[in-house]
């Protein structure tokens, strides 16, 4: 009799970013996202998220190494396509990048990246990410002309935005999970290890964690916000569970 295959353990990946919202809130240095990531890496965190935004509202540019010097977890940079995030990006050589929109006076990222339509303008970027052994993933909407760009930009790794699953109800959600679903397994065909990330919360996070090509989860503002209540290490070891239990 064969042996049980168990699926790979689906990674999650904590966003950091609101602790630092917080931080700047009032200035200072309390309270630490590095100290938030040492609290990810000791409660079953696979990966640290930092999006450094142009207006700097909450990672700083000097959090970035001080986040890598106090954990062993990868860290993934999420930045614009623009060349003075490449330039730190190339500086600080955390082990992923991933591009994502970025407009100014959004609260958070909207939408997936338009990777079909910014080829041209991406194309050199991924190149030079990619050369210096940073790990591209494109954060873009579960649809086969974004993953056709991605196929076509070389990018290693998608990221499906899953916000309109999160914010959906009803049969309305249930679509979306199955565009999700028919997106991951469409990279996975082609080589591209599909994550997904966006509004993903206790009650809606395992009939994405099911999905078996998807490989990780990034969750910040909920696990964030929930970690007000329970503390960060019983908010990540929650979600830990039911992403565990959903596979």
């Amino acid at each position: 009799m064969s042996a049980l295959i168990r699926p790979a353990r689906l990674r999650l990946g904590v966003n950091i970013d609101h602790v630092a919202t917080i931080r700047n809130a009032r200035g200072g240095d309390h309270p630490d996202p590095v100290r938030a990531a040492g609290i990810v890496a000791g409660a079953g965190g696979d990966g640290i998220t930092a999006h450094l935004r142009e207006d700097r509202r909450h990672i700083r540019d000097d959090d970035l190494a001080r986040i890598q010097a106090a954990t062993g977890l990868p860290l993934n940079l999420e930045m614009a396509a623009t060349e003075e995030m490449l330039e730190i990006a190339l500086h600080h050589r955390p082990h992923a990048a991933c591009i994502v929109p970025e407009r100014r006076e959004e609260r958070t990222t909207e939408g997936g990246l338009d990777a079909a339509g910014l080829h041209d303008q991406l194309a050199p970027i991924v190149a030079r990410l990619t050369d210096a052994g940073i790990r591209v993933s494109l954060f873009i909407a579960p649809d086969p002309r974004q993953i056709e760009a991605a196929i076509r930009l070389g990018a290693p790794v998608v990221e499906l935005h899953t916000g309109e699953y999160a914010h959906a109800t009803g049969e309305a959600q249930v679509a979306e999970l199955r565009r999700i679903a028919d997106m991951a397994a469409l990279a996975a065909r082609n080589g591209i290890e599909p994550h997904a990330g966006h509004g993903l919360t206790y009650d809606n996070v395992q009939p994405v964690a099911a999905i078996p090509q998807v490989a990780e989860l990034n969750i910040g503002h909920f696990l964030i916000g929930e970690a007000i209540f329970v503390g960060l290490e019983a908010s990540v070891g929650r979600m830990r569970e039911l992403m565990d239990l959903a596979r």
